[in-house]
């Protein structure tokens, strides 16, 4: 007798979601940060790419929906530490950018959750390695975005 495979696939092989998370990040503060973490050898996961940007106050509410738009789980922010931006106010603009943002993504049926703002100085590696892990669990426990495209 031929045994004809399930159609259900154990857990064992289940694969599990592994998101995609795009990361705007400021080169003065929570791109140090990053970089402290990697020269600490602390984990970081490879679901996060990395963009650096001057100042989060250069931050385009088109970088964040393109990153949605070409299939990203999530997108965080990164910027230095409120009052302590090199630019005076740029990630106090980056944070009503990104609010504004939540919104926007919110009315085409996007969770606003997958898109978050933080704040880190330099020396704040383990910090950025801290939210690192977090963001991944988080959008993991919201699985893939409706609009990502397997390859």
């Amino acid at each position: 007798m031929v045994e004809v495979p399930s159609e259900k696939m154990s857990p064992a092989t289940t694969p599990v979601f592994e998101p995609r998370i795009v990361a705007l990040l400021c080169h003065y503060c929570a791109f140090a940060a990053a970089d402290m973490a990697g020269v600490m050898r602390l984990q970081h996961s490879p679901n996060i790419r990395v963009i650096r940007l001057p100042c989060t106050g250069k931050l385009d509410i088109l970088y964040l929906l393109r990153a949605f738009e070409e299939g990203a789980d999530g997108v965080m922010v990164a910027g230095c530490e409120e009052g302590s931006c090199h630019f005076v106010k740029g990630n106090l603009v980056a944070k009503r950018r990104v609010n504004f943002t939540k919104g926007l993504v919110a009315q085409v049926g996007i969770d606003p959750e997958r898109l978050r703002m933080y704040n880190l100085s330099s020396s704040m590696g383990p910090r950025w390695a801290e939210i690192s892990r977090e963001m991944i669990e988080h959008v993991r426990s919201l699985g893939p975005s409706h609009l990502r495209r397997e390859k």
